[in-house]
């Protein structure tokens, strides 16, 4: 598979081009990359209107994921955006509705404030955190069947920041049978094309779908596709690039457009095959983890989520022992350890990181639970929220008052309450547990 978009850079620094044009460093190694971040002039092509190099490369992208793909340099955040308006300008609803699990990732909300949409949450009653949201196709088939107004679109995070992947094949049935789009923030999914079974929301019937290139390929940071599916409404397609304009950046790093360029050779080469071998290893690492004594939480293949008070400590405690190691995780809280290796981590490396865990006593189970998940009762709407006056309290004052926002970091930005909703006791139980000081709330 050819690389358009890097050729192209290449041929022109061995030209030793006068740069009359941006960026301002001119080529000049300031971090040693420099000369190869250029920006849309003339035979660079346009990342909103590609008529060349970036359309070519867009096209060999569209091949490996047997869909209509379009690069993102602003990471699966202008994904979500972009899908969220591409549904809501091809429905006839004067109001548009959102029905979306709860574990929805901050640009989901922001978007929600930005196009003026409702949201329905759907939300698994016996959920164990925030961040993991169970939606089954019979749960989604009962809620639709009781909507008053049928949807715009139905939104789900898959995986979701521990590595729980949901029944896309089966939700996509439910979305078929009331007539409603299925959008899929696959943003932890990009590497799942390229299993061995092949499940890509894209392959399991997603109408859109956001992947992170970044996450769990080889892609540079921001690195993010949105596909459409070959089956989905011509208008979603034909659409999509202005979509993509509307909110992204009109000087796209051509450093991460490279790397998407040139990210499309390898996985058209051995990634594959290099992919199941990594599954394999990390089956084999968590088999001699459970022996000792860990414990996992959900199913991604690529995802080593330790449930830590199982053996004993809490999240932080567990995350500042590999620290010590010279070990950094990807995310950690309370009750969970996120690790993410890709095909890039080595043998040697897997056998650090599971030698430094093995070495760790095993102390008696922590039988605390994180605070119940619930819907906290709406009083406005995100929107309103959002553009309301507001001011900084600390939670101790909090109570009764309408959220504007709360401090969400990243990973895993998603919010524990959401925009609009009241703070009551239980919401404020759930500050405390992840140290939440502060947030801002209406201004009265």
């Amino acid at each position: 598979m050819q690389t358009p978009i890097c050729d192209f850079v290449k041929k022109y620094i061995k030209n030793n081009p006068l740069r009359m044009h941006m960026p301002g460093h001119k080529g000049y190694n300031i971090l040693g990359f420099e000369e190869y971040d250029v920006t849309e002039f003339d035979g660079a092509d346009n990342l909103y209107a590609p008529d060349g190099i970036i359309k070519e490369s867009e096209k060999y992208a569209s091949q490996l994921f047997n869909a209509h793909t379009f690069y993102s340099t602003e990471g699966s955040s202008l994904c979500i955006k972009t899908a969220l308006f591409l549904a809501i300008k091809n429905s006839n609803c004067k109001k548009p509705i959102i029905f979306a699990g709860r574990n929805a990732h901050k640009s989901f909300i922001s978007a929600s404030a930005l196009l003026d949409f409702d949201v329905v949450w759907l939300q698994d009653e016996n959920a164990e955190n925030f961040l993991s949201c169970n939606i089954s196709a019979n749960y989604l088939d009962c809620v639709l069947s009781k909507a008053k107004q049928k949807p715009t679109a139905v939104y789900i995070t898959t995986p979701d920041y521990l590595g729980c992947i949901l029944d896309v094949k089966g939700i996509k049935r439910v979305c078929e049978k009331y007539g409603v789009l299925l959008i899929v923030d696959n943003a932890h999914g990009a590497y799942l094309n390229f299993l061995k079974d092949n499940i890509h929301p894209i392959a399991l019937g997603a109408d859109i779908c956001c992947d992170s290139a970044h996450k769990t390929l080889h892609s540079l940071t921001g690195g993010a596709y949105l596909h459409i599916s070959k089956f989905a409404n011509k208008n979603l397609i034909s659409n999509a690039k202005d979509a993509l304009s509307l909110f992204g950046s009109t000087s796209p790093s051509y450093l991460i457009l490279q790397s998407l360029d040139a990210l499309n050779k390898i996985l058209s080469s051995d990634y594959s095959q290099k992919l199941n071998d990594t599954v394999l290893r990390i089956e084999k690492f968590k088999s001699a983890l459970t022996e000792r004594g860990y414990v996992f939480y959900g199913n991604e293949p690529m995802k080593i989520t330790i449930c830590a008070k199982e053996i004993g400590y809490t999240g932080e405690q567990l995350n500042e022992l590999l620290k010590s190691k010279n070990i950094f995780v990807e995310f950690y809280d309370q009750d969970y350890v996120v690790l993410m290796p890709t095909t890039q981590t080595t043998q040697k490396q897997f056998e650090q990181l599971q030698n430094c865990l093995l070495s760790i006593e095993i102390r008696p189970k922590i039988l605390s639970l994180p605070p119940k998940t619930y819907l906290p009762r709406k009083a406005i709407s995100i929107r309103n929220a959002t553009f309301s006056p507001c001011e900084t309290v600390s939670i101790s004052r909090a109570k009764g008052r309408i959220l504007v926002d709360v401090a969400v970091t990243c990973p895993p930005a998603v919010p524990v309450i959401v925009s609009g909703e009241i703070i009551d006791d239980f919401v404020i139980e759930r500050f405390n547990y992840y140290g939440i000081t502060k947030c801002k709330v209406v201004k009265e």
